[in-house]
């Protein structure tokens, strides 16, 4: 039985810790050394920045007399590599982490020094304590990935968010248990989301009245007006449109930077991904097809005899429409409720963000911003890979992977 074995709390042990230049061996070296000293490795953590690692074991005390010994080659197997070590002694393991595990993911277009202390002062603040920092990627944004232990989720988030905005960082919150990479389903808003456009807008500006839909459109997202009433009345202004516009609207569309690579991303890791939209199934179809989305819903438009009607037919997908089609998306795809993520932009998007076991707020609206679980303030749609702890390089991979 090893010493470990027998208490892991009052064992003797020793911190080694070797830092510099970083080239391939050095972990292999350390350990050899190490092994000839019968010692049990506790704890291990390594981390390489800009060509410079740090290497730090915990490990059980030697036998009665060779520590020094030990001390001795570790400095002399360092020296020889051109690297220099630290022997700390102690006793025991780290230290327990308190209750409250989070992850704490900060994008910024840069990241300052400036945003990356108030974070960090806030997390200590709330009574929270950095466990590891870890970066997610360093393009189109730099995202780094606090782990965070002593607080709980819900406490940490208000605690960070709300002034994320002013410090020129978005900021997310999420338990750090097991679902969090097994969130399977997520769910995007479509104008201003997935695609850069106002879909109706498109239509409004072959029927010659742009300006009275955009200013309409405005309204609804700002929440000043009912959803289903604003459509209806813009929806209006469509009739007696050629139904040949359709296809020159879809050719018009413009997918959000970044829109391709999200979705190809989390089809290639295994998520379901799925479109609601107020906007209309003749764009969202085509949509669904070009993308290879898992599940689609929007208005229709009526067409009759080759011309819209300035009506649409079936289901109106409006603010409660939204969340109810994402709880529907959900039950097909078997996923908990608490394993969806929803993305959107307006006051229409909200009861669906609020619903998702992640909500995250799209370059939105303030009213918005402020009631979303998070927020994503650059412009590129991919960026929201990071929310969901996937890194740059497993983005890269799965792109090398659909090209091969």
């Amino acid at each position: 039985m090893s010493a470990l074995q027998t208490s892991s709390s009052d064992v003797p042990t020793l911190l080694v810790k070797i830092f510099g230049k970083d080239r391939p061996g050095i972990t292999a070296g350390l350990f050899d050394t190490l092994a000839a000293f019968s010692v049990d490795v506790v704890d291990i953590e390594q981390v390489v920045t800009r060509g410079r690692m740090v290497l730090c074991a915990l490990v059980t005390e030697p036998p009665t007399g060779v520590e020094g010994e030990l001390r001795s080659t570790v400095h002399s197997w360092a020296e020889s590599m051109k690297m220099q070590a630290e022997i700390i002694s102690g006793i025991g393991d780290n230290r327990p982490r308190g209750l409250g595990r989070s992850l704490v993911t900060v994008l910024g277009h840069p990241l300052t020094a400036e945003a990356t202390a108030a974070v960090a002062a806030k997390i200590t603040k709330a009574g929270g304590n950095i466990d590891r920092i870890f970066r997610l990627a360093k393009y189109p944004v730099t995202a780094v990935e606090f782990a965070v232990s002593g607080v709980e989720t819900e406490p940490l988030r208000t605690a960070l968010v709300t002034d994320a905005a002013a410090l020129g960082v978005d900021v997310a919150v999420v338990d750090a248990g097991l679902y969090r990479r097994a969130q399977r389903l997520v769910v995007m808003d479509v104008d201003s989301t997935l695609i850069q456009d106002e879909v109706i807008e498109l239509f409004a500006a072959h029927a010659g009245c742009e300006a009275e839909v955009a200013e309409v459109t405005a309204a609804a997202m700002r929440g000043e007006l009912d959803f289903e009433q604003s459509l209806h009345a813009r929806v209006a202004l469509l009739a007696g449109l050629d139904a040949s516009v359709v296809d020159k609207v879809r050719t018009e569309v413009r997918l959000t930077p970044g829109a391709r690579t999200l979705i190809r991303t989390l089809k290639r890791l295994g998520y379901q991904v799925g479109v609601v939209s107020g906007g209309f199934t003749q764009v969202t179809d085509d949509l669904q097809e070009r993308l290879g989305l898992d599940f689609a819903q929007a208005n229709t438009l009526e067409i009759v005899d080759g011309r819209l009607t300035g009506r649409v037919t079936g289901e109106i997908v409006d603010r409660a429409g939204k969340a109810r089609l994402l709880r529907r998306f959900a039950a097909e795809a078997g996923v908990p409720l608490s394993q969806t993520v929803a993305i959107g932009d307006g006051a229409n998007d909200l009861d669906m963000l609020n619903a998702a076991g992640l909500g995250v707020a799209f370059n939105a609206k303030p009213v918005v911003r402020e009631a979303a679980h998070t927020a994503v303030n650059v412009p590129f749609l991919d960026t929201v890979l990071y929310l969901l702890g996937i890194t740059r390089e497993e983005v890269e991979a799965a792109e090398t992977h659909d090209e091969h």
